[in-house]
């Protein structure tokens, strides 16, 4: 990895998993829940630490490749979803080591599944909100003219990404319901 954003990316990354699963095992197995808290609270700063070295990184003159895009995407994406992320573990570690209820398995199909699907694709929404709004903050910050015009290519990307989401996530999963509810009254008008 020649490319120190991408570095920095990945160490964000190694760097976010290590706080989550540290902040959870100080809560469920040392039952420092306090400790816990400190250690989840610290996942922003990772945050901060990728914007400041894809600013810095633009500000020494970096050639803009996909890993300067890729990290608005991944900042947004932390932003929105680490806290549901955090949380789904969250039920699974108390299960597991403290006696919690069990998780409850989101459905595959029907009217809830559908409103879960929606409710992810806004998230992603948001997240692909703030990825622009960070990409293009940097782009008008501290990138030249040259980097600014290759930051602001990130809508290509998003605009693949929320495509394919809303394809495979909403739009599946009303597909299935509507077939199903088709086969449910086939079967009740030949009764």
């Amino acid at each position: 990895m020649d490319n120190p954003i991408l570095l920095t990316i990945a160490i964000c990354e190694i760097g976010f998993w290590a706080l989550v699963i540290g902040g959870l095992c100080l809560r469920y197995l040392a039952r420092m829940r306090r400790a816990s808290t400190i250690t989840l609270a610290l996942l922003p700063a990772l945050d901060l630490v990728l914007i400041g070295a894809v600013a810095l990184d633009l500000h020494r003159g970096g050639d803009v490749e996909f890993a300067h895009r890729l990290a608005g995407i991944y900042l947004g994406w932390t932003v929105v979803f680490a806290h549901s992320t955090v949380a789904w573990l969250d039920v699974r570690f108390a299960h597991r080591f403290a006696g919690g209820p069990a998780p409850v398995k989101a459905p595959k199909t029907g009217p809830q599944a559908y409103r879960n699907e929606i409710r992810g694709f806004v998230k992603w929404l948001v997240a692909a909100t703030i990825a622009l709004v960070i990409t293009y903050g940097l782009a008008y910050t501290v990138a030249d003219s040259e980097q600014a015009a290759a930051l602001k290519t990130v809508i290509q990307p998003l605009g693949v990404i929320t495509f394919f989401w809303f394809v495979t996530g909403p739009l599946w999963v009303a597909g299935k319901h509507n077939s199903s509810s088709k086969d449910a009254a086939g079967e009740r008008s030949r009764l």
